[in-house]
């Protein structure tokens, strides 16, 4: 298995094997890196999680992290297609963030601006559960609303 290149490590797997990836699969290959997080711990049943009650994903793969690494949540609010099609009618898209590291944060605000994108912090890790509450949303919104995936949430300012 080849290390992770680079200083930001995007975790593009399901959440039930995130912390085994960052563990047994790459451990302190991680040490000192960016991680991004766009897992979400949602249930099968899409009612609820599966990270404890208190937590949330994002922390619980920071808390399986090597020391050093930093985890920043970003863009699980965004459907795969919604994101590779780019900005929507002249607006960027908004990818929402949180972390513990403001260097870190603004690392991967850098790499979101290069493609694009408009970041949003969000505040510290802590606010990573509710950037999956948002995901939880639009998959309700998916199944008794807007009936498809083609739509995703951003901020408006007004002023």
């Amino acid at each position: 298995m080849v290390d992770p290149a680079g200083d930001i490590v995007v975790l593009a797997v399901p959440y039930t094997g995130a912390a085994a990836v960052v563990v047994s699969e790459y451990g302190d290959a991680l040490q000192g890196k960016v991680i991004i997080d766009i897992t979400n711990p949602v249930s099968p049943d899409f009612q609820g999680f599966v990270a404890p009650d208190d937590s949330s994903g994002a922390q619980e793969i920071a808390k399986a992290a090597p020391a050093g690494a930093h985890v920043v949540k970003a863009f699980n609010t965004l459907f795969s297609h919604v994101l590779a099609a780019g900005p929507a009618v002249g607006r960027l898209l908004d990818v929402f963030t949180a972390g513990d590291d403001a260097q870190a944060k603004t690392r991967v605000s850098a790499f979101i601006e290069s493609l694009g994108l408009r970041p949003m912090d969000t505040g510290q890790l802590a606010m990573a559960r509710t950037l999956e509450n948002v995901a939880l949303l639009q998959l309700g919104l998916v199944a008794h609303s807007v009936k498809h995936t083609n739509f995703f949430l951003g901020v408006s300012i007004l002023s």
